[in-house]
């Protein structure tokens, strides 16, 4: 399926669930990332989630990354392009016109600290690769990273068979999380 349908058909898929759900399937997601073998890491990159696009919720990946004593750290765009800044307890924030919690000022933090990315996302197939709202944030974002970085997709919904337009450029998942399963892209 093409990049434009996957938008469209995950768009609409996601404006059906209930906060509720979200809220249940946000839970479900965090308590599966506990799985994953992230967590000797330092750095995490969290996306606050666009509530009018019925993202999944981190605030429950948070409080797990609080209660282990990472490093957090949260992006704002700024022209375009992805700042990033370690939260703190002093950290302020101030919604953007998407109505996501941005750092107002703080610590700014080098894409290539980064040991762990959690990544929003539209859709995603058995391959690694992601559909997003196709601004390329993440993609420019992510090349400025060290090559070891583990990125981490974040999905309400289990892997579509193949995105037909994927090219190259695209920067692939070493993992997505569902509420039911976790997907490894990572060769053994």
């Amino acid at each position: 399926m093409l990049k434009k349908d996957l938008r469209l058909k995950y768009s609409a898929l996601r404006k059906q669930l209930s906060v509720s759900q979200i809220a249940a399937k946000s839970l479900d997601i965090s308590n599966k990332a506990l799985e994953l073998p992230i967590w000797s890491k330092d750095y995490y990159h969290l996306f606050l989630p666009i509530p009018s696009k019925h993202e999944v919720d981190t605030i429950n990946l948070l409080s797990i990354l609080q209660g282990k004593d990472k490093y957090i750290v949260v992006p704002k765009v700024q022209q375009n392009v992805l700042e990033h800044f370690l939260l703190t307890d002093n950290t302020k924030f101030k919604n953007n016109s998407w109505g996501v919690p941005e750092p107002v000022d703080g610590i700014k933090v080098e894409p290539d600290k980064m040991d762990v990315v959690f990544i929003p996302l539209l859709a995603f197939d058995i391959n690694g690769h992601r559909v997003g709202y196709g601004k390329g944030f993440y993609d420019n974002f992510l090349a400025s990273c060290k090559p070891n970085v583990l990125k981490v997709g974040l999905s309400f919904f289990e892997a579509e068979p193949l995105i037909s337009d994927a090219f190259p450029g695209d920067v692939p998942l070493d993992y997505c999380i569902t509420p039911q399963k976790n997907y490894s892209f990572i060769d053994p």
